[in-house]
């Protein structure tokens, strides 16, 4: 089977890459991180990158002219590094229709929020948190999808939950979905490295690993 050879698109600290690469580094995961790209120069994640010898970018969709002349800008890196996984990390950009396209059934968002509930234009960082508190709701967690061309839509591949607490604000309840974040985003890709995701149009099938 052909190894992940990963992108990461993020915007901030990177805690989710870190995490991630923790767990290919113990061997855990058969894959490799091959280049991180940033649409914020100062995002914490380029740091991360650069600590582990990993190619880092700085690009952003207002260097370019046109749509097409970014969407070209970051398959040159892909192609550069014989990308052939995407894993979106706190990316606060929609990504390029013909980026999507690319890595149809390859691209992996994480979401702070049991979706469908809570998701959706505008839904991340504490805004979700917020939310779900406002919401009632004695239940949130964390979802790991594809992605495809709507916010937050793409199919299902591993939900968590996370208890709401009755003395939680947005701060806490974050602290404690970050943390199954860390293990669900990682688990998800696993799945992928190992071939066990079947994708059947928005229908997901996970293979046992006998099988």
């Amino acid at each position: 089977m052909e190894p992940l050879i990963i992108g990461v698109l993020a915007s901030g600290r990177g805690s989710n890459c870190a995490a991630l690469l923790h767990r290919i580094e113990e061997d855990e995961i058969p894959a490799k991180i091959a280049a991180v790209i940033s649409n914020n120069q100062y995002a914490g994640v380029l740091q991360i990158a650069r600590d582990n010898s990993i190619p880092a970018y700085y690009i952003e969709r207002n260097q370019f002219e046109t749509g097409d002349e970014f969407s070209q800008a970051l398959e040159k890196i892909f192609d550069q590094h014989k990308i052939n996984f995407m894993v979106l990390a706190g990316y606060l950009r929609k990504v390029p229709p013909r980026i999507i396209r690319r890595f149809a059934n390859r691209m992996l968002n994480i979401h702070p929020a049991l979706l469908p509930d809570f998701g959706g234009k505008g839904m991340y960082g504490h805004a979700v948190h917020e939310a779900v508190l406002k919401s009632g709701s004695t239940v949130s967690g964390a979802t790991v999808h594809l992605v495809d061309e709507e916010y937050d839509h793409g199919p299902i591949i591993l939900q968590r939950e996370v208890l709401v607490l009755p003395n939680d604000t947005p701060d806490l309840l974050a602290a404690r979905v970050l943390q199954v974040e860390h293990r669900i985003y990682a688990d998800a890709v696993r799945l992928f490295a190992e071939g066990r995701v079947i994708v059947e149009g928005r229908t997901i099938r996970i293979l046992d690993p006998c099988e």
